[in-house]
């Protein structure tokens, strides 16, 4: 059965909506830390530098010296102070260690009460992917019923659309409690 180009545009949305819910907790996640030194745990973090924020990978070289230990060198040493301030108020609970050339952030070994609240922090995450991805099946198929009045789209189209939508968050809400999983495995075993 062929469908109408309407159909094909609210269909594209939907999946296209959903997996930028998705690509947000994966980020999300990322930097939610493990007990291990990983690049991606200061990824996401913000520097004020001349007035504008820069993520901190553009201002400086991020490197694992060891399995529990990153280094922060910038480009331009003066941003120091700037990229060490910005660490302390991203909130991801370690103190770097200031030299006067680089940073080092010395991750501590994860106490088992610190395990589970990141365990129920990533667990909020997802819940906020799923809930994202409900509000787009639910905004899509709002149109599409908008469409069928106006007679831009079928019954027939109206009733294939939101189950194809459907079909698509239950996909969407498996791939955010796979990668929930993950990070629960990585969190609790490391």
């Amino acid at each position: 059965m062929e469908v109408s180009e309407i159909y094909r545009e609210l269909l594209a949305d939907a999946e296209e909506r959903m997996e930028k819910s998705i690509e947000v907790f994966k980020e999300q996640i990322r930097g939610i830390r493990s007990g291990r030194a990983h690049v991606s745990l200061v990824d996401h973090i913000k520097v004020h530098y001349y007035g504008s924020p820069v993520k901190i990978r553009e201002l400086a070289n991020i490197g694992v010296s060891e399995p529990n230990m990153l280094v922060i060198k910038p480009y331009d040493p003066s941003c120091l102070g700037d990229i060490e301030k910005a660490i302390l108020k991203s909130n991801i609970g370690i103190t770097p260690q200031n030299d006067g050339k680089v940073l080092r952030l010395i991750i501590p070994p994860l106490s088992e009460e610190t395990r589970q609240k990141l365990v129920n922090h990533a667990k909020d995450f997802a819940e906020e992917a799923r809930v994202s991805c409900r509000n787009i099946r639910r905004d899509v198929l709002k149109k599409a019923e908008q469409k069928e009045k106006a007679k831009e789209l079928t019954e027939d189209e109206l009733m294939r659309l939101k189950e194809e939508v459907t079909d698509l968050l239950k996909k969407k809400e498996k791939e955010i409690e796979e990668l929930l999983q993950q990070k629960i495995d990585e969190l609790m075993h490391n």
